[in-house]
């Protein structure tokens, strides 16, 4: 495995006590903040593995919470996310699942309100690494580290050619792209990793290009 920095080894800045359970955990929940793109009003949370089993002294609850109200790992307010949550009337619900998972610590967000609703499978691989396996019932594997773009697109000749002439025409360069479908011809989910933030303009270009049909981001 191949490290970028000392912080790959060490672990995030964060509040603790563990990266896994409480890095990890918030990461998760911030991740599906961003790809739902405003606060929920609902959350349920669904826990399986070790996550299940330990998530109240670890500090995973507080943690996805804090991530949910896009609170930084090292931010203070992560140990009162709860409440914080609850002042804002947000309805939380807890999941402790029995059901074997390929990892460990695995975490199951299903978040919404009156708009729409997102649901997110997220691992924590340690170190405050996170993968997102499962999105919308789409499989991809998404870090979470770095700026990312997904489309919802039919599964039409063009659609991966109109999305990327779009980037590259703002000179944003892909680190990483995967696609995914449920089925042929049908919808599909492409993950773009990209080098830097992405732009209203450019999320709003990519809305209006051929067979787009949602688009979502996650910024660092």
């Amino acid at each position: 495995m191949k490290y970028r920095s000392v912080f790959d080894i060490i672990g995030p800045v964060m509040i603790g006590p563990s990266s896994s359970h409480t890095a990890g955990a918030a990461r998760i929940g911030r991740a599906a903040r961003h790809l739902f793109g405003r606060e929920p009003v609902y959350a349920h949370v669904h826990l399986y593995g070790s996550f299940a089993q330990t998530y109240k002294g670890h500090g995973t609850d507080v943690a996805i919470i804090g991530g949910l109200l896009d609170f930084e790992t090292d931010d203070t307010r992560i140990s009162s996310s709860i409440d914080i949550a609850g002042q804002k009337q947000m309805e939380i619900h807890f999941y402790e699942e029995e059901a074997q998972t390929d990892h460990p610590n695995t975490a199951r967000l299903v978040i919404g309100d009156d708009a729409g609703e997102l649901e997110l499978v997220g691992i924590s691989i340690g170190g405050g690494k996170v993968e997102i396996t499962e999105l919308n019932g789409f499989e991809l594997r998404l870090s979470g580290s770095h700026p990312a773009i997904l489309l919802i697109h039919n599964d039409r000749y063009g659609a991966i050619a109109s999305a990327t002439s779009i980037l590259a025409s703002h000179e944003i360069n892909i680190g990483r792209m995967e696609v995914s479908r449920k089925a042929q011809g049908e919808q599909a989910l492409m993950v773009i990793e990209v080098d830097q933030n992405i732009e209203d303009t450019v999320l709003n270009e990519l809305e209006r290009a051929d067979h787009i049909i949602q688009v979502a981001r996650i910024s660092d």
